[in-house]
């Protein structure tokens, strides 16, 4: 596991800063990166043009044509990829440390001057268009936009991150230009490295990588929002099945209960096979092949929330015994043997996490969007362990009421279901709040 003293923070002559993990006991250097800047950013009309971005940046880029790019990159064993959440822009780069020097050479001018050139957009565009076409038959993917659109509506994060077959097709080379360089940008920059590279070498990539970006970026404000509606909807949907999905407001990382939060969660249904929801709905009933909870937060919002997928005729029991765990869990807290099982299992199990230099390289990031401190990797276990029984069933209460659930369904109609939320929450629940994304 790496270790708080083993990060080093590394600040280049034109101050791009990133987190580097030195090991050199692989010939491996792994990046990544982030970008503020998300699907959240895609025009109205036009959602699914950063998703369209993230598979052109290495569709051929400076003096490069989109072949000579995407060889360079095979014949020499170097992995790129990018890839967008709601708020930021991902980027990754592996490779052998003989050869770096290319590696980074071609991620700069991935970064720096990617083409857009009008058949590699096309060819993107039909690729996307189709897979959202396939998607919209898949009753998952109706299930998440319909929970999207009842808890955000009007809000960026209410729209599909690929688009729609329309949206898609709205998007033009302009669009993309516009998108790239309002998101590349220093202003927000995040970088994690791990591998046998020395901060001197570090150093150096970083301000040929992205010392020549932009100092700041033209990104349109993004407004907290928390969930709009409470109650159930159901979507009809032909299939033996019904997918299920239910959430409520959640607690933001940097809220002092959030690690209280983070153990109730997985006493209920973060923790899996020894959740309280997984006992009761699969080992006991047989209701369902998995059933799960989890808490997340995005820069603008953040979500308690959970689903699984049952037979059609045992949906009700199965949503019956979801919101009585929420409500036993929410009334009385858990059991001292219950908060002593979950610390030892996630304290045992962290160092998992850091067994290559991929997942180390992605936590350093994650880390810093997060605002956390370079020495969380020391600490973590110990804002665990801190964490009382008094502290969980008082953030129990606070998480755990099914009267606030937004509850969705697909498949086949419900007796008691609405095609519409059955109630709206008040204004003070519509307020803005002050959330930011999370780690654990």
């Amino acid at each position: 596991m790496a270790r708080a003293q083993e990060i080093q923070k590394v600040v280049s002559a034109s101050g791009i800063e990133a987190w580097l993990v030195e090991d050199h006991t692989v010939p491996i250097i792994a990046i990544d990166f982030s970008f503020a800047g998300g699907v959240s950013q895609d025009e109205d009309g036009k959602e699914g043009g950063v998703t369209m971005l993230t598979s052109l940046m290495d569709e051929g880029a400076d003096d490069l044509s989109s072949e000579e790019f995407l060889t360079a990159l095979e014949e020499n064993a170097i992995k790129m990829k990018f890839d967008a959440g709601r708020d930021r822009f991902f980027g990754s780069l592996r490779t052998l440390t003989p050869n770096k020097a290319l590696a980074f050479e071609l991620l700069a001018k991935a970064i720096q001057s990617p083409h857009f050139e009008a058949s590699s957009v096309e060819r993107m565009r039909a690729q996307w268009i189709a897979s959202v076409r396939r998607a919209e038959k898949d009753p998952n993917t109706i299930l998440a936009r319909t929970f999207r659109e009842a808890a955000y509506p009007g809000h960026p994060y209410s729209r599909p991150s690929n688009g729609t077959a329309t949206s898609l097709a709205a998007v033009t080379q302009a669009d993309l230009k516009h998108l790239h360089k309002a998101i590349f940008t220093r202003d927000g920059l995040t970088i994690g490295i791990v591998g046998a590279i020395d901060a001197e070498s570090v150093k150096t990539l970083l301000d040929q990588v992205f010392a020549p970006l932009p100092a700041k970026g033209d990104l349109k404000p993004v407004e907290d929002v928390k969930i709009a509606r409470i109650g159930e909807i159901h979507v009809p949907f032909d299939a033996p099945q019904t997918s299920i999905r239910f959430g409520a407001p959640g607690i933001d990382r940097q809220d002092d209960d959030f690690y209280a939060a983070y153990l109730v969660n997985h006493i209920l249904g973060g923790g899996s096979f020894s959740s309280r929801l997984y006992n009761e709905i699969r080992e006991k009933r047989g209701l369902a092949y998995g059933v799960y909870s989890y808490l997340t937060s995005s820069d603008h919002a953040a979500l308690f929330a959970g689903g699984m997928a049952t037979r059609s005729e045992n949906n009700e029991q199965a949503i019956t015994l979801v919101k009585q765990e929420i409500a036993r869990l929410g009334k009385e807290g858990p059991t001292q043997e219950e908060l002593d099982a979950t610390k030892k299992y996630l304290i045992g199990s962290y160092p998992l996490r850091f067994d290559s230099s991929s997942k180390i390289s992605r936590q350093l990031v994650a880390l810093q969007n997060e605002g956390l401190n370079i020495d969380y990797f020391e600490k973590r276990n110990s804002y665990i362990e801190a964490v009382t029984l008094e502290d969980t069933k008082r953030v129990a209460a606070r998480l755990l009421d099914p009267s606030k659930l937004l509850l969705v369904t697909v498949g086949k109609q419900m007796k008691n279901a609405s095609l519409a939320p059955k109630a709206p929450v008040s204004e003070d629940a519509l307020a803005p709040s002050k959330t930011k994304p999370q780690t654990n």
